[in-house]
């Protein structure tokens, strides 16, 4: 079967700009498979297999490329988000304003659906003394709660799937609650530890493999904040 010739134009252009066809990948792909069929079943061309290899390395690297962005995106987006969420905590002028403002506008801007700040206290009643907000606990709640009662280091952040079966701290959204952040809380001398508890429904919005250098730092925000309303 006889091959159409080039049109004239078509070859004109490809000479005035041949940059077209070297980056487009499917042209170039179309290009070493028909100089393979040429070249026959027996002849092992190398630079198609090196072509090949590079493609598969560029694709990579555009891959890479797309998640390091997103990574970034997301990691500035959450770093306005405790910005964002520091200041307005840092907004309130009574200790109940603070309180108020904690479980609405806080939790709004950290995109938590419930927050609750854990208190330990030494006191004689083995049972939790639940508010809207503040939950008093008897001494050693925090490090256990935590650790799930395991002998094993207190992390100042912990992030993981809530189990319904653990000591809740959420009330009514319990059954609601998928993950969640555990913020260990130092309240200076003369008082005993706290913790700041963030519930989510998404079950990937904590997760152990997250990082926590950002939650962390809202850690060390917010109990400088809570040492100066307790003084």
């Amino acid at each position: 079967m006889t091959e159409k010739p080039m049109a004239n134009d078509l070859r004109e252009k490809i000479i005035a700009n041949p940059d077209v066809l070297l980056e487009d990948h499917d042209v170039m792909r179309a290009l070493v498979g028909a100089n393979d069929d040429r070249m026959g079943k027996n002849i092992v061309d190398l630079r198609a297999i090196a072509m090949e290899r590079l493609e598969a390395r560029f694709d990579r690297l555009e891959d890479t490329h797309r998640n390091v962005i997103a990574a970034a995106y997301d990691n500035l987006a959450g770093t306005n988000q405790v910005h964002r969420a520091i200041l307005r905590m840092m907004d309130a002028t009574t200790f109940d304003t603070f309180l108020t403002d904690l479980a609405g506008d806080v939790a709004d801007t950290l995109r938590v659906d419930a927050i609750r700040l854990v208190l330990e206290r030494v006191a004689p009643e083995s049972e939790n003394t639940m508010g809207p907000v503040v939950a008093f606990v008897p001494e050693g709640f925090v490090a256990d709660y935590i650790t799930l009662g395991r002998n094993m280091p207190v992390r100042q952040v912990t992030l993981r799937r809530f189990q319904a079966g653990q000591d809740s701290l959420y009330g009514d959204r319990t059954a609601y609650i998928q993950s969640e952040a555990c913020l260990t809380l130092d309240l200076g001398p003369g008082h005993l530890p706290g913790m700041l508890v963030m519930g989510s429904e998404a079950p990937q919005q904590f997760t152990a493999q997250q990082g926590t250098d950002l939650l962390g730092f809202f850690a060390g925000v917010f109990e400088r904040v809570m040492r100066r309303w307790l003084a």
